[in-house]
C-alpha cells in the first residue's frame, strides 16, 4: 500500500500520529475518536514503508477482544505479522520459551481460578470464608500482586485501604502467604505470577533480555492510563534504553484503580520522554452531539483539582470532545418508584427499539454491580427478549460452538476453497442452525444464538475483504482458531446487560444506564474525594459507550411499595433537566409515560456541616449532618440510654448491635431528637423494617429523656 492510500480517510490529528514513524510518542485519545484505526494505520506506514519490520513490532492492549480486533485491522492493512496481545499473553508466550534455559524441566500449570487455593489456605489457617469473602481476598492478592507486594510488605501497603471484610491486614497477609504455598506445593502459578515471573527472568539473564530486545524494536500500548505498577516495570525492560514506544490513553476513562492501574505512567509520560511527540484526539466519530455534550458536562462539573489516588500527581484537564456527528436524539432521563417498575419499562422500551428495527445486540443495559443484574433477567425474560450477560460462559467453551468447529475444520479439509460467507450456514443447518430464530426461549434459544453468531461472523468476514476474494471456508476456520486461543468471541445475538466496568471497550447503537442512586453510583463505598472521582469516571466511561441513543434512569425504592428513601446520584445534578427532577415514572407495567400527578422528587444537593458548613465527603458524616471531629450537638446521656436499648435489644435477638442500628445512627438520632414517626424515618440508616420493628421504642427513650 501507498503511503497516501494508507493516510487517506484519517482526520488531522489521526494523520499526525499515523506519520509520525520514529522516536517516543502519546496519544491522548478520548472515547471514540479513531484511537484504534489511528495507531493500526501508523503501524501499517511503519511496515510499508521499511520503518518497521512486522515481525519485531509489538503492540499491547488489555483485553484480548481489542487485541483481537487489532490483529484483524492490521491484516486488512497488510501487517499480518505484527504482533498484538494482552501484556499476560506476551508474558506468557515468552515464559514459555525461555522457561527451559532460565529455570530448566517444564514450566508450572496456569490456575484459571483462584478461589479453590484461597479457600485451601483459608482452611490451613482453620479460619472460615464463604464465597464472597474468597472473592474479595482473591482481588486483595491480584491488587498486592500487581503492586509488587509480597505477603511481609502487604500490611504497610495496605493502611489506608478497605478492609477485606472484617479480616485485620495481618490475617490478609497470612493468607496470601498460605495461598503462595498452596501454589509452590502444587507447582502452579496464578496470572500475576506471569508478569512477575517474566520481569525476574528478563532481570537476571542479560543474554535473556538481549534476545528480546533483538526480537522486538518497536512496541505500541493501548488503554495506557490502565498500567499497574508490574506492567510497566515489564514494559521497561521490553524497551530498554531505546525509545521507539507509542503509547495511547485517556485519564479520563481511568476505572480500574482498585486493581492497581494508575494514569502515572500516562501523565509523565513527557517527563519520561522529553521528545516525546503528543498528539491529541478530540473529534468524537462514535456519539451524537446530545451524547458528548452529557459526557463532556459530567466531567467539567467536577472543577477542583483531582487528585490521584496514589500520588500527589495533579489531574489534567479532560480532554474536550467534539461530536463529528449530525444531531441526535434527546437523552433521557427517567425516575421510578422502585427497581421492578424501572427494569419493567426499561425492557418495555428495549422491546419498541427492537420491534421497530433495533438489533437487540446494538443494545446494553449497563449497570454499577453485578449484583443488579437479575430483575433486569427477569424483566426481559418476560418481554420475550433474549440477553446476554457479558462476563459469563466463555464462548468458546460452549458445547454447541465445540461441536459446530468440529465440524467445520472436518468440511474445512475437502471443502477449503470454498466461500465462508453462505458455506458455514449450510454447514451448520445439520446441528440445528435455522435462517429464522426459534420461537422457544431457554437453551434452545441460546443454541441457536451461539450458532447464529459463528454465521454472523463468516458473513462479516467474506465482505470485510476489499482488496481480494471473499474469505474462504478454510480461512474462517484459522480465524476462528485463532480467536478461541485468545478468546476473541464474536458476538452474540441479544441485549448485553453487564456491569459498566466490563463494558469499557465497546459500544452500543441504544445504551440504558440503569440504577442511578445514591449508593450504588457513587457506590457506598467510595468514601474520599479520590473514591467519587473514580465514580464519576466510571459513569462517564458508560455514557461514552452509546452511539445513538441514551437513557439514564434510578428508582426511589428497592421493591415495590418500600418507602422511598433513595435520592439520584449525585453525578446527575445540573445534567437532568429540570422536568426530570421534578416528575417520577409511575407506571411499575413499563409505561414510557411521565405521570404530572406523582409527587415531586426533591433535587439532590451536597449536605453540609451543621456546624462549620463545610461539604460532607464520607457516609458517616453525611448520616450525622456533620464533620466527625467538629463537637457534637447531642446530650451524652441521651446517646448511652441509646446504646443501652441497642445492647439489650440485639441479645435478645442474638444478634450484633450494629445490626440493631449502627454507632452513626444513634448519634444522628441523638442529635436529632425527632419526636414523631416521620421526623425519625427521614434519618439515615432508619429503614422502613427498623422503623416498624424499633421506631416506637426508640421515640419512647427520647421521650423519657426530654422529661427528666
Amino acid at each position: 500500500m501507498s503511503e497516501e492510500r494508507i493516510l487517506a480517510g484519517l482526520d488531522e490529528e489521526q494523520r499526525e500520529v499515523a506519520s509520525n514513524l520514529s522516536g517516543p510518542m502519546c496519544v491522548l485519545a478520548g472515547a471514540g475518536t479513531g484511537k484504534t484505526r489511528a495507531i493500526t494505520h501508523r503501524i501499517a506506514l511503519g511496515v510499508h514503508s521499511g520503518v518497521y519490520v512486522q515481525q519485531q513490532l509489538l503492540a499491547v492492549t488489555f483485553t484480548a477482544r481489542a487485541a483481537g480486533e487489532m490483529r484483524t485491522r492490521l491484516r486488512e492493512l497488510g501487517a499480518p505479522l505484527v504482533q498484538a496481545r494482552t501484556f499476560h499473553s506476551a508474558a506468557l508466550r515468552q515464559l514459555q520459551y525461555f522457561w527451559p534455559q532460565a529455570v530448566g524441566g517444564s514450566i508450572p500449570q496456569l490456575v484459571d481460578h483462584k478461589a479453590p487455593h484461597i479457600a485451601e489456605a483459608v482452611r490451613r489457617l482453620r479460619l472460615s470464608a464463604d464465597r464472597a469473602l474468597i472473592r474479595d481476598l482473591a482481588s486483595e492478592i491480584e491488587w498486592a500482586k500487581v503492586s509488587m507486594l509480597t505477603a511481609d510488605s502487604y500490611v504497610k501497603a495496605a493502611e489506608g485501604r478497605a478492609r477485606v471484610g472484617d479480616l485485620e491486614p495481618q490475617t490478609v497477609a497470612r493468607l496470601f502467604s498460605a495461598y503462595e504455598d498452596v501454589k509452590k506445593d502444587r507447582v502452579l502459578i496464578d496470572f500475576e505470577d506471569v508478569l512477575l515471573l517474566t520481569v525476574a527472568i528478563l532481570e537476571e539473564d542479560p543474554r535473556i533480555l538481549g534476545e528480546i530486545h533483538r526480537q522486538y524494536r518497536h512496541f505500541t500500548v493501548d488503554e495506557y492510563q490502565d498500567v499497574s505498577p508490574l506492567q510497566e516495570r515489564l514494559l521497561k525492560l521490553w524497551v530498554g534504553d531505546r525509545n521507539e514506544l507509542c503509547v495511547v490513553g485517556d485519564a479520563s476513562q481511568t476505572i480500574y484503580s482498585f486493581t492497581g492501574a494508575t494514569p502515572r505512567h500516562l501523565l509523565e509520560f513527557s517527563k519520561t520522554y522529553p521528545d516525546a511527540k503528543v498528539v491529541r484526539l478530540i473529534r468524537d466519530y462514535r456519539s451524537t452531539p446530545q451524547v458528548v455534550q452529557l459526557a463532556n458536562k459530567l466531567l467539567e462539573s467536577r472543577r477542583i483539582e483531582r487528585n490521584m489516588p496514589d500520588a500527589d500527581v495533579r489531574w489534567p484537564q479532560p480532554l474536550h470532545l467534539v461530536s463529528q456527528r449530525e444531531s441526535g436524539r434527546t437523552v433521557e432521563f427517567k425516575e421510578f418508584p422502585d427497581d421492578e417498575a424501572e427494569a419493567s419499562s426499561i425492557a418495555a422500551r428495549i422491546k419498541d427499539l427492537v420491534d421497530h428495527g433495533t438489533s437487540a445486540r446494538d443494545i446494553a443495559i449497563l449497570l454499577r454491580t453485578n449484583g443488579q443484574t437479575e430483575a433486569y433477567e427477569r424483566a426481559l425474560s418476560a418481554a420475550g427478549l433474549s440477553y446476554q450477560l457479558r462476563g459469563g460462559e466463555r464462548f468458546f467453551q460452549r458445547n454447541e460452538i465445540r461441536e459446530a468447529m468440529m465440524l467445520l475444520r472436518a468440511a474445512a479439509k475437502t471443502r477449503s476453497g470454498e466461500p465462508a460467507s453462505g458455506t458455514v450456514a449450510e454447514l451448520l443447518m445439520s446441528i440445528g442452525y435455522s435462517a429464522q430464530a426459534p420461537e422457544s426461549g431457554g437453551a434452545t434459544r441460546e443454541r441457536w444464538e451461539s450458532l447464529s453468531a459463528l454465521v454472523t461472523l463468516s458473513e462479516e468476514l467474506g465482505d470485510a475483504t476489499t482488496e481480494g476474494p471473499a474469505a474462504s471456508l478454510g480461512q474462517f476456520v484459522a480465524e476462528m482458531e485463532a480467536r478461541a486461543a485468545t478468546q476473541h468471541a464474536p458476538q452474540v445475538e441479544g441485549v448485553t446487560v453487564a456491569s459498566l466496568h466490563s463494558a469499557k471497550g465497546l459500544e452500543w447503537g441504544a445504551v440504558f444506564l440503569a440504577g442511578l442512586s445514591e449508593g450504588l453510583l457513587p457506590i457506598s463505598f467510595a468514601k474520599d474525594q479520590a473514591g467519587y472521582d473514580e465514580e464519576r469516571r466510571l459513569l462517564y466511561v458508560g455514557i461514552t459507550r452509546a452511539r445513538d441513543f441514551l437513557h439514564l434512569s434510578w428508582s426511589l425504592a428497592r421493591t415495590p411499595g418500600g418507602r422511598a428513601h433513595r435520592t439520584p446520584s449525585r453525578f446527575l445534578d445540573g445534567l437532568r433537566p429540570q422536568k426530570a427532577r421534578m416528575r417520577r415514572e409511575d407506571d411499575a407495567a413499563g409505561s414510557a409515560s411521565l405521570s404530572r400527578s406523582a409527587p415531586r422528587a426533591k433535587a439532590r444537593g451536597p449536605v453540609r456541616c451543621r456546624t462549620c458548613g463545610k461539604v460532607l465527603d464520607t457516609p458517616a458524616e453525611r448520616k450525622l449532618k456533620r464533620c466527625l471531629d467538629c463537637p457534637a450537638s447531642y446530650d451524652e446521656a441521651l446517646l448511652d440510654a441509646l446504646k443501652a436499648w441497642r445492647l439489650e435489644t440485639s441479645r435478645a435477638a442474638e444478634v450484633p448491635a450494629y445490626v440493631v442500628f449502627t454507632d452513626a445512627t444513634l448519634m444522628a438520632i441523638a442529635e436529632d431528637s425527632p419526636e414523631t414517626m416521620e421526623a425519625l424515618s427521614r434519618i439515615s440508616g432508619v429503614g422502613e423494617s427498623k422503623l416498624e420493628r424499633f421506631g416506637e421504642q426508640v421515640l419512647g427513650i427520647l421521650k423519657e429523656h426530654v422529661a427528666e
